[in-house]
This record gives structure tokens, sequence and C-alpha cells, in this order.
């Protein structure tokens, strides 16, 4: 779908023409889906039916009065097959079916909004916010901007960014929980069919269901842990970068040191999650490129400081410095000096981009140091409220997350 253009807010028509341009798109998709679940409904009866096919088969291997156990495992192997495909395509009908009602009441609602925009500007009856000028020259037109009011260009920067964050965490949650826990309900399915059937092989889905209920967990929590750390809003920064420190160093096999100097306090909320949020985009980053250590050091004093650096292997030094020359003479300090200020791992651009829009929002320095693998952050603080008791981090405290 391609990206609708801002539009005025002072033109109903343009936008009833925007929805309207939205409904037949949402129409197509809605023809697509339609199509998609015919042919799933179709899929899941063909595997209905041989997997009840199979089941009768199994149930006359079991009633008879010497039964081969070979043709018997074989067939029961194959009924625990085709039962697992036949639910997975239900799964699949009842998903589609899903997304197809979704956006079938968001059709409603998108019809009944262009209709009203439609009402608007046919009747003439649109009045603009204050401060807005409006393009009838009706009553509310200002002839200028209020103080108070956010500009246009400003207000759909702020909406654009908000739907990209809902796109960005529907799209975490469809491809991570909620297609673990679709997974977790054929399980759960397959294990009803067995109980009765096989007790024995019911035991060993079971033992599976477990194991996928405790790793969806693990992801679940980690996702509500990226989406918005709880423990930042419950205890502060030092606590929740101990802790992602911890779990991005095990989830990457790679040391993280963290280390806090002095006696932390809580900050104003903003410049919290500010700070928590580039810290960890460092930490991303450098992990990304795997290097045998990442350092994260947090000064607190009248400025708070933090640095993040990333510590690899040497680089391997090219054939003109490792070896000497033909004349046996040690290579030139030149080469040396080269070979020793190459960094080994340097931080994205797209993370260091990124640190750096957040860092002039809020006010902060940001500064790449070492050739690309140190980042060094520096804020004024806005403390909330006093230090907090029991919470200051005696100097050289290290969390390795090995």
């Amino acid at each position: 779908m391609t990206e609708p253009q801002p539009v005025a807010a002072s033109d109903p028509g343009a936008f009833a023409d925007r929805i309207a341009a939205e409904l037949a798109t949402l129409d197509s998709e809605l023809v697509e889906i339609d199509l998609l679940i015919q042919q799933a409904r179709t899929e899941a009866d063909r595997h209905e039916m041989k997997r009840s096919q199979t089941a009768d088969r199994v149930a006359t291997l079991r009633g008879a009065a010497t039964p081969n156990p070979t043709d018997l495992a074989e067939a029961a192997s194959q009924l625990v097959q085709l039962t697992r495909r036949a639910v997975m395509m239900e799964s699949q009908v009842d998903v589609l079916q899903g997304k197809q009602k979704a956006l079938g009441r968001y059709r409603e609602a998108l019809e009944r909004y262009g209709g009203q925009m439609r009402e608007l500007a046919t009747s003439g009856g649109w009045v603009a916010p204050s401060g807005q000028s409006n393009s009838t020259g009706g009553p509310g037109s200002s002839g200028g901007a209020d103080d108070g009011d956010i500009p246009a260009a400003v207000s759909r920067i702020v909406l654009t960014a908000q739907e990209d964050l809902r796109r960005d965490i529907a799209r975490a949650m469809h491809d991570g929980p909620a297609q673990s826990l679709t997974n977790i309900v054929l399980q759960a399915q397959i294990v009803d069919r067995l109980v009765d059937r096989d007790p024995a092989l019911a035991r060993t889905e079971v033992k599976a269901l477990i194991a996928m209920v405790q790793t969806t967990l693990e992801a679940t929590k980690s996702f509500i842990f990226d989406v918005r750390p709880m423990v930042l809003d419950d205890l502060g920064l030092v606590p929740t970068l101990r802790r992602t420190a911890r779990e991005r160093g095990r989830r990457a096999q790679i040391a993280v040191d963290f280390d806090s100097m002095g006696t932390d306090r809580r900050l104003a909320m903003e410049l919290e999650s500010g700070l928590f949020r580039m810290i960890d985009q460092a930490l991303a980053g450098f992990l990304s490129t795997a290097p045998r250590r990442v350092l994260i050091r947090l000064d607190w004093g009248d400025q708070i400081e933090a640095r993040i650096a990333a510590h690899g292997e040497a680089p391997a030094a090219p054939p003109e410095v490792a070896a000497p020359a033909a004349d046996g003479s040690a290579p030139s300090v030149e080469a040396v000096d080269a070979l020793e200020a190459q960094p080994s791992h340097v931080l994205p651009a797209k993370a260091w981009r990124e640190i750096q829009q957040r860092a002039s929002t809020l006010g902060i320095v940001a500064e790449l140091l070492a050739g690309g693998t140190e980042v060094r952050l520096v804020a004024n603080p806005t403390f909330e409220d006093g230090p907090i008791a029991g919470t200051g981090s005696p100097a050289g405290l290290t969390a390795d997350a090995s």
C-alpha cells in the first residue's frame, strides 16, 4: 500500500478523497484475503479427509487379531503428521478470518468517516480549529496561527511517528508472540487428540508443549522489555541498564561489563528514557559487530557521563607488518602505527544516526570516539527525587553478562 500524502486539516474534501482511495485499496486487500480463505479451507478439508482415513486404518490395525507392530507404528506416525497438518490448516483459516473481520470493521469505520467528511465539504459547515486558516472563509477563520497551536508540519511528523511505532509493534507481535501462541494452540490440540488414542505419545507431545510455552514466555518478556522496560519506571536507570547488559550479552554470547560510579538518582522521565535508549542502541550496535567484550560505564556527578566501548581481538596484521622485510629489517613505524590505529569494531552508521537524533532532541552531548568503537554521552541531569537509599553503586561494581 502506498503511503497517503498529508492533507491540510482545513480541507475536508481532500480528506474525503483520501479516504475513498484508502477504501479502494482496502477492498482489493479484502478480496485477496477472501481468496486465501477459500484456498486454505479447501486444503484444510483435504487434510482432514486424509487424517480421518488414516485414523480408521489405525483403528483397524489395532483391532486386528494379530496386529503388525511395524504397520501400526507407521500408521500412527502418519496419523500424527496428518493431524499436525490438518490442525495447522484449520488455524490458518481462523487467522485469515480474524484478519478479514478486523479489516471489515476498519472499512466500515473508514467509510462512515469518509461520508461525514464529504457531507462537511458539500454543506460548508466545516469550522477550522482555532489558529488554523479556514479555506472556505467561514466562521472560525483567525487569519493566523495561535502561539499554543501545534504547526501542521510538526503534527504530521508526530502522527507519522506514532503510526510507524504502532506498525513496528504490530509486526513484532504478529511475527513473535502471536505466531508462537498459534503454534502452542496447535500443539495443545494435537495432545488433546492423542490422550485417548496413544497416551505414551501424548506424554511426549506434552513435554514439547511445555518447552514451547517456556520459550514463548521468555520471548514475550524480551519483547515487552524492548518496547518499554517496566523496571525503568519502577527502579530507574541503573537497574535497567544492568539487566539489559546481562540479557543482551547472554543472547549474543558476548561479555558485557557494566559499571556505575557514584550514587544513582531518579532522573526526569524523558531524560531517563532517552539515556537508556541511547545506551541500549549503542550496546546493540556494538554487539552486532561481534566484539570480544563491551564495556558500559556510567559516572554520576554534576553531569552524567556514559561511555559504551567495544573491545575485540586485534585485527590480523598485513604481510608487510607481520613479517620482516626481505633485508631482515623491522616493519616501519608508520606501518605499525597504521595497524594499531585500525578500529576493529565500529558502531554501525544507522545506530549512530539514531543516537545523534535522540541526543539533539534531549540536549545531550553525544560523541563517537576511538575510531568509532566508543560512544560518549554527557547530560546535565534534572533529578526527579533525591538520592535513592540503598541503590548507590560502589565504584568498580561490575555486572558481567558472559
